[in-house]
């Protein structure tokens, strides 16, 4: 669980309806109308804009804003080491024993391919592919976010010209005018709030995950790539080390890298 997407979220709206709340009731800024303009019409735009299949998919990405479970680059790398460790000892087949440490499917596939023959080049190539897929994803579902987070102030203004134009047509009808401006108010405030408080603020987030984890499955083939080569761990350390900041990085070998 994210704790800081939570916070953020909670933060965000607590400290709104709280501010909303001393200038008087909250059930002021509660119009159906008005929700139906502005999320229907953004949901609508949404698929107008990007296939149906692409929409839904985002659900399961979005899922990664608030259930995501980060590996430490310092243990990935202590965890590749020890491996190529073992193999270099007791051979490739025993890195059979270790599968059931392995709880990343990307990273069990890699090690089910070392295990199975495959020769270091071509298991590099195919999870290089993988990756490469799974970043097109994950920009797919952000860029998506990004598009709800774009038309929602747009359906907040087309709200607010309905509502205008509403008022300005019933203007000889005085009970008719609160209603039809508060449509008009509303669904700007809206827009305003599902675009940066909820799909702008997602999109960014998504793309921190998702650059979190192409790191992480990049030093996985670079590493299951270098085990199957032979190399000697501390080599293979140092070719990791490359992909993580100095201040981060520490040596399996008891030394402090700088």
């Amino acid at each position: 669980m994210d704790l800081s997407t939570i916070l953020g979220i909670i933060a965000a709206f607590g400290l709104m309806i709280l501010a909303i709340a001393q200038g008087g009731g909250v059930v002021l800024f509660v119009d159906v109308p008005s929700m139906i303009i502005v999320i229907g019409g953004s949901v609508g735009a949404t698929l107008v804009h990007y296939p149906f299949g692409d929409v839904i998919g985002t659900i399961s990405i979005i899922k990664k804003a608030f259930l995501f479970k980060k590996t430490g680059t310092a243990d990935r790398i202590e965890q590749l080491i020890r491996f190529a460790g073992k193999a270099r000892k007791e051979g490739i087949l025993s890195l059979q024993s270790v599968v059931g440490e392995v709880n990343d499917p990307f990273f069990l596939k890699g090690l089910q391919m070392a295990v199975d023959g495959q020769e270091p080049d071509k298991l590099k190539d195919m999870l290089d592919r993988e990756i490469e897929y799974i970043m097109e994803r994950h920009e797919k579902g952000a860029e998506i976010m990004v598009a709800l987070g774009t038309y929602a102030p747009a359906m907040g203004m087309i709200g607010t010209l309905i509502g205008l134009v509403q008022m300005l047509q019933t203007m000889s009808d005085p009970s008719s005018i609160g209603p039809a401006m508060a449509v008009a108010l509303l669904t700007t405030f809206y827009g305003a709030v599902i675009a940066n408080i909820l799909a702008l603020p997602m999109a960014g987030k998504l793309r921190n995950r998702s650059a979190s984890e192409i790191l992480d499955k990049t030093l996985v083939a670079e590493g299951m790539k270098s085990i199957l080569e032979g190399e000697n761990p501390r080599i293979i350390e140092q070719r990791l080390h490359a992909y993580v900041a100095p201040k981060d990085r520490q040596s399996n070998f008891g030394k402090k890298k700088g």
